[in-house]
């Protein structure tokens, strides 16, 4: 009945050393804290806003 929310399967693959303060942030705010770590975020216009932020540090994949 309900439509099924798609969720994104977000993984850290590069080190946040060297990058500027607000890189961080958004890595943080993401849930993510070190390096091949994985979080499932749901698909939503902010979190596909930070994940173009920072694209070049991040590996997504659609899940379900």
């Amino acid at each position: 009945m309900g439509k099924k929310q798609k969720t994104l399967k977000i993984t850290q693959i590069r080190s946040r050393i060297g990058y500027k303060p607000k890189a961080h942030a958004t890595l943080d705010a993401l849930g993510l804290r070190k390096m091949h770590q994985s979080v499932v975020q749901k698909d939503n216009p902010a979190i596909r806003g930070m994940i173009k932020k920072i694209e070049y540090m991040l590996s997504v994949e659609e899940v379900g």
